[in-house]
C-alpha cells in the first residue's frame, strides 16, 4: 500500500472522535465507533444496541426491535462521519441532510444486545452531493440495505 493510501484509511476512531464529526448527540447519535474509514472510499462503524435505547419502550414492548428507519438513520450517520472525514470537514459546522433514500430493505430484527456492523461505500460525490450504498448487519447476517443521497452544506441561519 503507498504512503499516501495508508494515510487515506483512518481506525479505529472512538465515540469522541464521531462526535467531533457529527452534532447528533444522545439519544439520537446511533454511531458508537468507527472501525475502519477509507476516505472517499467507505466506513466500517459499529451501534451497540442496548435495551436502554429509548426507542424500545415502545417498539414493541415484550418484543423489542430497532426500528428500521433507526438503522437507516446509522447508515446515514456513518456516511456523514466518511464525508467530513473525507473533505477534511470536521469541526467546521458544515451539516450533512438527507436528500434521498431509495431500495430501502428491511431483512432481519434487530434486537437489543447485538453489536450492528454499519458498512456504507461512496458511490458518487460531486462538490458538496454525495450518493452512497450502505448495508447494516448482525453477525455477518444482513438486516437492511439502502441507498441514499446526502448534502453537505451549512446549517440553517439563526432566524
Amino acid at each position: 500500500m503507498s504512503e499516501q493510501a495508508e494515510s487515506a484509511v483512518m481506525g479505529p476512531l472512538d465515540v469522541r472522535r464521531v462526535m467531533a464529526a457529527l452534532p447528533h448527540r444522545y439519544p439520537l447519535l446511533l454511531v458508537d465507533r468507527v472501525e475502519k474509514l477509507v476516505k472517499n472510499e467507505s466506513i466500517t462503524a459499529i451501534k451497540a444496541v442496548s435495551m436502554n435505547e429509548q426507542f424500545f419502550q415502545g417498539h414493541f414492548p415484550g418484543r423489542p426491535i430497532m426500528p428500521g428507519v433507526l438503522q437507516v438513520e446509522a447508515l446515514a450517520q456513518a456516511a456523514g462521519v466518511l464525508a467530513v472525514e473525507s473533505l477534511d470537514l470536521a469541526g467546521s459546522g458544515k451539516l450533512v441532510y438527507f436528500m434521498a433514500i431509495e431500495n430501502a430493505k428491511f431483512r432481519k430484527p434487530v434486537e437489543p444486545g447485538c453489536l450492528l456492523q454499519l458498512d456504507v461505500k461512496i458511490v458518487q460525490m460531486r462538490r458538496n452531493i454525495c450518493k452512497f450504498e450502505g448495508t447494516a448487519s448482525v453477525d455477518g447476517q444482513t438486516s437492511c440495505d439502502v441507498s441514499f443521497t446526502a448534502m453537505i452544506a451549512d446549517p440553517p441561519a439563526d432566524g
